[in-house]
């Protein structure tokens, strides 16, 4: 009897072969992070990667984009468990780029997308047209909220929290 696999859950192999470019092109992938990319898989995961492997990928004479794309094809060809490595190390060394992934963004879904918009704007309306006595406590609410948000989103959100002060 065949096992039924939904389709929203995408294996690691998959999530990587579509992540690869965003990876590539995104700035924030620099050499000091591919770096420490490639160490972690190779002292923690040396079937991963092995030493001769690490130190072609940490090759300072090659480009970054170029040694960053020959280790999501290593990865890719490795199987599922290298790239659920490499993921995992993604997200301790860089939560931000982790979160940004176009695998986790679609995973998230519309309905995530509503929620939070719902959310934001009914803080505002509260925020905005209730009582000055009670809401005295939502600057202090929206610093705890920004909290998962991005730096600039975050900047945003407190400054309107300091406003009412």
């Amino acid at each position: 009897m065949a096992s039924f696999v939904s389709s929203d859950t995408d294996g690691y192999q998959e999530q990587l072969q579509s992540d690869s470019q965003f990876l590539c092109s995104d700035q924030r992938m620099d050499t000091e992070l591919v770096d420490r990319l490639v160490l972690q898989l190779n002292r923690i995961y040396p079937q991963i990667l092995s030493d001769k492997e690490a130190h072609r990928f940490r090759n300072l004479s090659v480009p970054t984009k170029v040694r960053l794309a020959d280790l999501l094809k290593h990865l890719h060809r490795k199987g599922e468990e290298a790239c659920h490595e490499f993921y995992r190390a993604l997200h301790i060394h860089t939560e931000d780029i982790y979160s940004s992934l176009p695998s986790r963004v679609r995973k998230r879904g519309p309905m995530f997308f509503l929620s939070c918009f719902g959310f934001v704007v009914g803080i505002a309306v509260l925020y905005y047209y209730g009582e000055g006595e009670t809401l005295r406590c939502t600057g202090v609410f929206l610093h705890c909220s920004a909290v998962r948000l991005s730096k600039d989103a975050r900047d945003v959100f407190i400054s309107y929290g300091e406003v009412g002060k």
